[in-house]
């Protein structure tokens, strides 16, 4: 429905890998139903942003609200981020996330959250994995990049900010 009669579409937890196998055919399917009036739909996905080094730290400050929504949201056979994570390649690490949300052990299922996932579904570190991810999403269909700056204070998420906006302009 989204790509049929919508302007612009903003998915949840995006992984350019992995999109297509969960939203390709009925992204297809609402574009070929689209009214040719309608501009192509935008797709906004990126994540958090933080370039440099050592930036673990950053990177995982996405790791509360990705075991919230994988292990926590609806009940257990109705969780759509649940399935989604599970779509995505990480069946195992989607049922230890849930079973450790639901019991209450909340820590220990966001440390359950995969690097691979949070590296596929960030903005976090040096420039040329920054490229790279960049790259990924345009050649799944991102149109537009929808980044949070990550930082301690305002002016280490404006250095962040330029960063990006510089990179950018070299691809």
């Amino acid at each position: 429905m989204t790509a049929q009669i919508a302007e612009a579409w903003l998915p949840a937890f995006f992984m350019a890998e992995g999109a297509d196998a969960i939203w390709g055919d009925a992204l297809r399917r609402g574009t070929k139903a689209r009214d040719p009036s309608l501009p192509p739909l935008e797709i906004y996905a990126g994540g958090s942003d933080a370039i440099g080094t050592g930036l673990e730290s950053l990177r995982d400050m996405a790791r509360p609200n990705i075991a919230l929504y994988v292990g926590g949201m609806g009940a257990r056979d109705k969780n759509f981020y649940n399935q989604m994570f599970r779509k995505y390649g990480f069946e195992k690490e989607a049922e230890t996330i849930q079973n450790l949300y639901l019991s209450g052990r909340k820590s220990e299922a966001e440390a359950a959250v995969a690097d691979r996932f949070l590296d596929s579904t960030t903005l976090v570190g040096p420039e040329g994995f920054v490229r790279d991810r960049l790259q990924a999403y345009k050649a799944a269909g991102v149109t537009c990049l929808n980044a949070s700056f990550l930082g301690t204070t305002t002016a280490e998420r404006v250095k962040h900010c330029d960063h990006l906006r510089n990179l950018i302009k070299k691809i």
